[in-house]
């Protein structure tokens, strides 16, 4: 071969590999186009699911009143409200029904479902497959395309109902694009495993991002190994008598419960337990002391956690030992030692490191902490929204709360990073830390936590103490801080965005409290869902169209709807609205996508240079 039949091989060569690189890269440049004039997923927001996880399944199956929402916004101005809840209650019940005060056959709601669907699919990026049934597949892709279909598809009532129920079961399937649990699905009801396994599953798990609550970091901490988070998680399950969550995830509390009933008998647990079972109460009370003894012991060894005034052992130790017992409202503590009353007795140890073992072992547990672990954040930031259970740490001066030498956005990120190394030593089962664990304490209970937001947790006191004054759990800044232009400003600057949503606190919306501030940057998701709070709680929508919250119904109100085949009442609040629909170039994930774009343009300019194409060509 000549070295000119070679050059023109190895110039053909590089022609070759420039033009198979101009294909992905056109191609990838396309998709981000796509992406970047989609419309933003339809979001909801849920906080504080506590445990209820009947309930949840429950709305969840009836997409939190979306249907009406997202009807409304697919069909014309001109439709009547009632027409829409027609359309609504079809698709619930999937099958067509005629009303007598709405003119609309079957061809006429088949029309009007195929815009709904057409609506949702617009910029979903999923297979048809997944969601249409195969019997009526292709005649749904014609009529989504506007290509002609049989006439029997109108004219044949027993084909147009099937029709209908297939078409309903795909909008059905489509109104909800990603969910934001803002945390706490452990504790007060009775199934957050149902709960968790719900968001874990694989219709869920792709569209779930859960930032971390405060009973979500107690479990994890828990099952970290800390021991004083071990015995509050199991008193505050004993608390609500869930011993058939224990059961299922297999844990074995024989003996926790035989040392709990004969050291603390039922009729000399006079403290403010609520248990209402005696087996409940002896194992509650039993806990509580075994965990403050826990406890103290992290907060001496730890004292830059500025914790100290929770250590109440040995004035309680002082109480019993001089008989100045008038402020108690129980004095049976067997297992103190007055001369040292942090120390743990040898039976109360070796109960502990039982339940040390079951808890870091317990395979049940394992796999729904994995998803915690894996999937949860310390806060999530989606469409220029910050998403955290409670609050960002701040003083009554309204500036950022230092913590460990750190503030603000530096201190969630450090927060996160321990979670995620704590995590990973525990799915493999790797000794931890001792302040790693340490933290998880903190953080589920300290002043500066980004989890808790009070300047205490007054366990021992509601307990034990007759004087209600000691049992005031005093909130800190957050709220009024959040109410506050200054703050706010400092909130969206940052973290680089325009919302700030947070669950945690119960709020009664029958005292006209709303969910929004007025401007709407500040959005409290109510977290009163669980039978403990107001069973009720809110939700928060965010479509294209609107971003508004759904004060959620009790599971009476839930209950009566289905008895009558209809969808529970709902009191809606308007947030905002948007003059055209929200697109995902808006967004601040919008912006790091015309950024690839602009560099991939860049890339094939450069690339058609090199094989003499124009760039106004490309």
């Amino acid at each position: 071969m000549s070295p000119f039949q070679r050059k023109n091989d190895v110039s053909s060569s590089v022609a070759r590999v420039s033009v198979s690189e101009i294909d992905k890269l056109s191609n990838k440049l396309l998709d981000l186009d796509l992406e970047l004039n989609s419309n933003i997923p339809t979001t909801l927001w849920i906080s504080d699911l506590h445990g209820e996880g009947d309930r949840f399944k429950s709305i969840l199956r009836g997409r939190f009143g979306m249907l009406y929402q997202t009807c409304n916004e697919a069909l014309p101005n001109t439709f009547s409200s009632e027409k829409i809840q027609y359309l609504t209650k079809i698709i619930r019940k999937q099958h067509y029904f005629h009303d007598t005060g709405i003119q609309m056959d079957m061809q006429d709601v088949i029309l009007c479902l195929i815009e709904i669907l057409k609506y949702k699919l617009t910029n979903i990026r999923s297979h048809e497959g997944e969601i249409f049934r195969p019997e009526f597949r292709d005649v749904i892709n014609r009529l989504l395309s506007g290509l002609p279909v049989p006439d029997p598809i109108f004219e044949e009532k027993i084909i147009a109902d099937r029709l209908i129920s297939h078409l309903s079961h795909a909008i059905r399937q489509v109104l909800l694009d990603r969910i934001q649990v803002l945390g706490d699905v452990f504790d007060r009801g009775p199934q957050p495993d149902k709960i968790l396994r719900i968001l874990s599953s694989h219709f869920y798990r792709n569209g779930v991002d859960y930032v971390y609550g405060n009973h979500d970091i107690l479990w994890m901490g828990a099952a970290s190994g800390n021991r004083s988070l071990i015995a509050e998680a199991l008193r505050i399950t004993c608390r609500y008598d869930h011993f058939e969550f224990l059961d299922r995830l297999r844990f074995d509390t024989s003996k926790l419960a035989e040392f709990a009933e004969r050291t603390y008998p039922v009729d000399k647990a006079t403290g403010k337990f609520k248990a209402k079972t005696n087996k409940g109460r002896s194992m509650e009370k039993a806990l509580a002391i075994i965990q403050f003894k826990l406890e103290e012991q992290t907060i001496r060894n730890f004292p830059q956690y500025e914790m100290s005034s929770r250590l109440w052992l040995d004035r309680l130790a002082k109480m019993l030992q001089s008989n100045e017992t008038e402020g108690l409202n129980d004095t049976h503590f067997p297992t103190l030692d007055i001369k040292a009353p942090g120390h743990l007795t040898g039976e109360e140890n070796q109960i502990i490191e039982d339940l040390v073992k079951q808890f870091t072992s317990n395979g049940h547990l394992k796999r729904l902490l994995q998803f915690l672990f894996t999937k949860g954040k310390t806060y999530h930031i989606q469409n220029n929204f910050l998403n955290i259970h409670a609050l960002v740490p701040s003083t009554a001066d309204g500036e950022f709360e230092e913590f460990l030498a750190r503030k603000g956005k530096n201190l969630l990120d450090f927060i996160q990073d321990t979670i995620v190394r704590v995590g990973d030593n525990y799915l493999q089962g790797k000794s931890q830390k001792e302040e790693d664990q340490a933290l998880f304490f903190y953080l589920w209970c300290g002043p500066k936590s980004p989890f808790f937001g009070k300047h205490a947790m007054k366990t021992f006191e509601r307990y034990f103490l007759t004087d209600k004054a000691t049992h005031i759990e005093r909130s800190l800044f957050w709220k009024n801080n959040m109410q506050t232009n200054t703050f706010k400003k400092k909130m969206q600057q940052e973290f680089g965005v325009q919302r700030v949503i947070f669950g945690h606190t119960p709020v009664n919306y029958k005292e006209g409290i709303q969910m929004a501030s007025e401007d709407g940057v500040a959005i409290n998701v109510d977290g009163g869902f669980a039978a403990a709070y107001y069973n009720r709680g809110h939700s928060l929508v965010h479509t294209p169209h609107q971003l508004y919250g759904i004060i959620l119904p009790t599971p009476d109100e839930i209950k009566e709807a289905e008895k009558k085949l209809e969808s529970a009442p709902l009191d809606i609040e308007l947030i905002d609205e948007f003059r055209r629909p929200m697109k995902i170039k808006d967004t601040i994930a919008g912006k790091k996508l015309i950024q690839e774009r602009d560099e991939i343009m860049q890339r094939l300019v450069e690339l058609g240079e090199q094989n003499g194409f124009h760039s106004s060509s490309l």
